[in-house]
Formats: structure tokens, sequence, C-alpha cells
């Protein structure tokens, strides 16, 4: 029998807490951790003291390494001595040669000024600095890798707010801008200031972000809102073509992020593409929960999300199998209810295709630095309060994975430099951010990225296991090369999950702009390999190795994949369900979607 999508009880209007219910001692503690959470971004400071102390007391009894350090400290201070001799009244091309380290290691001090007497003193002595902490931290026999990874972690962090580029009276390009405009420029950076501060007590979206309106500027290909339940809306899109491919694309986005991401400005809109060659598009708009949502779980979002889009589509296309596209948590949450279908015999996949997204989470990247038991509790006392995880949460761990880009060059460029940066659609669409329900959120955490139980086997669907391994579907992923949410090898390990024919494509660029990637866009290149059944693996080096690398996009090549696993062409199908009319159904891009 084919599975469909069980029946959802009316919301009650008294929503159960999402923990169990908690005694006196209980919920003082919670308490307690809920306010430990605020006074320091929602980061566990326990989990950083227990990081500190075991690199700290494993240091302490460890002779050897404290001897290699004391040596290199010696030695770094002799090297910069003699630099400093030696390079005093030496030229700026002279300097450049003759770097302790070379400073275009570093985009920091990759201008020229930073070759003159003494900030090039200052600037090596910083990297030098920087190359004894991460030797401190790393190598010290007996201290765990997490703890380790943590505390080298939170040097770098330290280091870079000291980082001679970030103030005015350490930096030749800031002095120099100062001295060229008569302090204008740090007028104009104290007037970002304010404008940045009263927008962050007001709450309103960042500088820049009126010019991209959803509905209005982004989000705009024509469609129409097919369902729409507590959890989600699910747009069809207008067809442009006479004759469609019959097989429907259903696109699963992350519920961290507004759908939009693939549905951005005319020139950059995957939908559009996809329409546009002649594809019928689904795609999911996620509702932004509130604390009247906080008992959504991983099941609803199941339920409510992926198997009611699928039963949809296929009362508006009946009859033909689907191209199921996830994206991020979309992807996994994808892969759940994949596998679920698989294991009942449920055969409505024509293939399945996940974008930068993680089946299996035992190398999830530096985002780990974030989740552990101690984290994970506080967050849990955190959104036992609200309902939910804000925004700002999250952003404050990215911000800190990325600190250079997102804070530090943020701040001198536009608080010293004075140039206030102009907003382009992707970055508009990052500063609409959503919340995250407290049952999902915690049950997300704890049974993929704690206890990965969905690699391990497991996780369970309806009351039983599942298993990737059922499926039989042919798969195409995406990895990108500088991936700080889900990085490629880790996206990687879908090789080692199934036994179905997989694509796998690495692109350039990052979580967001490594996907957001159309024909034409300068600079693109991807590698991409199929693995049929029964090929031999290949590890990640090895896969890289003997990719075959294309310039441009992949977005064709992905296409070209679909083409090839789609029946002829036919007429554009019906728009709504039946019985429905096209005409009273609501437009695209919906109401979620505008859910501040």
């Amino acid at each position: 029998m084919l599975q469909r999508t069980k029946p959802i009880p009316a919301p009650s209007t008294e929503v159960a807490a999402t923990l169990p219910a908690a005694n006196d001692s209980e919920r003082l503690d919670r308490q307690t951790h809920a306010a430990i959470g605020r006074l320091t971004s929602s980061l566990s400071p326990t989990a950083g003291l227990l990081a500190f102390m075991d690199w700290a007391c494993h240091l302490s009894v460890s002779p050897g390494k404290q001897f290699d350090l004391l040596r290199l400290a010696l030695q770094n201070a002799q090297r910069l001595s003699n630099y400093a001799r030696d390079r005093a009244f030496a030229t700026p091309d002279l300097e450049a040669r003759h770097s302790i380290v070379k400073p275009t290691d570093d985009p920091r001090f990759a201008h020229e000024d930073w070759q003159y007497w003494p900030f090039n003193l200052t600037h090596q002595a910083f990297l030098l600095t920087q190359q004894w902490w991460s030797a401190a931290t790393h190598g010290v026999r007996g201290v765990s890798k997490h703890h380790e990874d943590l505390v080298s972690f939170a040097a770098r962090q330290l280091l870079d707010v000291v980082s001679p580029g970030n103030y005015l009276f350490t930096s030749p390009v800031v002095l120099r801008r100062t001295l060229e405009q008569g302090g204008a420029n740090l007028m104009r950076g104290a007037m970002h200031a304010l404008d940045d501060f009263e927008r962050l007590v007001s709450g309103a979206p960042p500088a820049g972000t009126e010019d991209f309106v959803v509905g209005r500027d982004v989000g705009i290909t024509p469609g129409k809102v097919v369902l729409k339940n507590r959890l989600i809306e699910l747009i069809q899109y207008s067809p442009t073509t006479d004759v469609v491919h019959p097989e429907p694309i259903l696109i699963v986005p992350a519920w961290i992020m507004k759908y939009y991401i693939l549905d951005l400005s005319p020139h950059n809109s995957l939908v559009r593409y996809l329409v546009s060659q002649g594809h019928t598009v689904f795609c999911i708009s996620w509702k932004n929960p509130g604390s009247e949502d906080r008992d959504l779980g991983m099941d609803d979002y199941l339920d409510l999300g992926l198997r009611a889009a699928i039963d949809t589509v296929e009362a508006i296309v009946p009859g033909q199998r689907i191209h199921a596209t996830g994206y991020c948590l979309g992807g996994t949450l994808l892969s759940i209810g994949a596998a679920a279908m698989a294991r009942d015999g449920d055969d409505r996949l024509a293939s399945f295709t996940l974008f930068a997204a993680q089946t299996d989470f035992t190398e999830p990247g530096e985002l780990a630095l974030f989740i552990d038991d101690s984290q994970v509790s506080l967050l849990d006392a955190q959104m036992a309060e609200t309902g939910y995880l804000t925004a700002a949460q999250m952003a404050g761990a990215f911000q800190l994975l990325r600190s250079y880009d997102l804070l530090w060059s943020r701040i001198v460029n536009e608080y010293l430099m004075g140039d206030r940066a102009s907003l382009n659609d992707l970055m508009a669409w990052n500063a609409d951010a959503t919340r995250m329900p407290a049952r999902m959120h915690s049950e997300y955490l704890r049974r993929l990225f704690l206890n990965n139980d969905l690699a391990e086997g497991r996780y369970k669907v309806d009351g039983r296991l599942i298993s990737m391994h059922d499926l039989r579907v042919p798969a195409f992923a995406v990895g990108t090369v500088k991936d700080h949410v889900a990085p490629w090898r880790s996206a990687f390990k879908l090789h080692s999950q199934i036994d179905s024919e997989l694509t796998f494509v690495l692109t350039s660029g990052g979580h967001n702009a490594g996907i957001v990637s159309p024909p034409g866009h300068p600079r693109r290149n991807y590698q991409l390999l199929v693995r049929a059944p029964g090929d031999p693996s290949l590890g990640p080096d090895e896969w890289v190795e003997r990719a075959p690398k294309f310039e441009g996009s992949w977005w064709p090549a992905w296409l070209d994949w679909l083409k090839a696993r789609s029946g002829e062409p036919v007429a554009p199908p019906r728009m709504g369900p039946p019985g429905t009319s096209a005409e009273t159904l609501p437009d695209a891009p919906g109401s979620y979607v505008l859910e501040k």
C-alpha cells in the first residue's frame, strides 16, 4: 500500500510544554540555564570551561609540549627581532619578499600599506602570535578532539579581537583614508553605526533590505498557493512553455530559511530557470513559527510538510512520479521521508536531489563546536520559555564561525573606512531569518547531530526503523567547497548510505552562493562524477582527483540529469487540486513567507 499523510488533529488552544513536566527544582534549574543563555548569546559557558580545563590540565602534565612551545616562542621572538632590525629601512617590495609570514595568506593584511614601517612589524608579530597559539591548542596529548577544537576556536576568536587591522591607529589602510578625507570617513562611519544601532533596538531589518521586497523584487515567479495547512503553503508555479516534462519537481527548502532563496531575482532564480526549461515546479514555503507552535516536532514536519506536499502534487499531477529536491535541512527531511517511503513500498519518487544537505553527522564541520549536550541543554532551557529558537540565537553562531567575513570586515569597512556595503538580493534574503519550534529543534539536534540516528540505523518513522539503504531511485547531490553549514565532505557521506546510482557535484562557492549559481555567473566551476550501482567506493580525496572539472554553473548539468530521467513532454497539468479554480487560489508567494 502507498503511504498517505496521517490525519492531523486540530491544534489545541492550550499547547503542552515541549519538555516533560518539571518539578520545582527542575524549573529552577531550567530558568537559571535560560538566564545564562541570555547573558552568553546562547553559548554554554560550561562547555567552554570544560574544554579549557581539559586542555589546561593535560598541557600542565605535558613537559615535552611545554618545552616545544617555549622553544617556539623564543624562536619567534628571535625571528621578529631580526626582522625588525633588517627591515626598518627596507622598501615595501623588499618587505613583501622577506616577510616571516606571507601577509597574502591573510586577507586582513594583503594591502601594500602593511609593508611600511612600523605596520610591517605589528602585523608580522600578530601572525607569529597566531601561529604560536595554533601550536599551543593542537597536539596536546589526552585532550578530546571536541575540546581541542573548542579551545583552538576560542583562541582564534580572541586573537581576531586584537588584530591590528581592526583599529584606527594600528591600521595603515584606515589611517591613509582618514588623512586623505580629513576624517570624513569616520563621520560617515559614526552615522552608519548609529543607524545600525537604531535598527537593532527597534528590530528593523538592515539598511538596504527595503530594496528587496518579497513579492515585488524577489520571489516573483508567477504561481499559486495550492495547499495551506498549519505548517506549510505549497506553491505551484505557472508554466511558461507549451509542453512540460510529465514528472513534476517538488522542492523542499530548509525551514531555517525563507524558501525564496531558490526564487530570488529573475536572473538568479532556480525556480524560474526550471520552469523556463519545461518543468512543472512545486515548492514548500514553511510557516515562521511562534510560541503556539512550540510542540511541532520532526514528525510534524514530515507529515504536515513533506507528506502533505507529495499527496497534493500527486492529486494535481496524477500517475506521475516526482523528482523530489531538498535543500539543507530540507534535504535531511527529504532523505528521512524517502527512506520511509522506500521501506513502505511507496514508489511515488522518480529521483531525489540534495543541495548542501547532510544525512550523516559524524563530521558536521565547525558547526559542531556549538552542538554538544551542554549546549543543547542550554538551548532547551531557553526554548522552553519562548517556545522557539530565535533567528538572533542562530545568527550569533554563524557570525563566530565567519567572524572576519561577517563581523570584523564589516566593522572596518563601514565604521572606520566609512563605506556602507550595498546589499544584493542574497544578502537581503539572509537578513530575512526565521524561527524554529522548540520541540523540532531539540529533536533535530539530539536525534541527528548528537546521536546520528539516521546514519546509524536508529531513526524511526511511524514507530518503525528506516534505512537509507532501502532507497533505489537515482540520486543527485551537490556539495559546495566553502560550506560552513554542511561541509561537502559530510554531504559526500551519502555515497556510503545508498546503493543506487549517485551523481555527486562539488561546486565552487559556499552554502548559499554555491547553490544560487545561475548560468553566466562569473568565476564558477564544478566537478561531477557518477557512481553507478556496484561501483567501488571512493574516498573524498580520491574523488576530487578523479572527478572531471567543468567551468560555469552546475544548473545545466542537473537539468540534463533530470531530462534523462523524465518522459516525453506533455501538456501542462492543471493549476491546483481537482475541485478548485485557479482564479480563486492565492497568488505566490503566499502569506507564510511574509511573516516576521
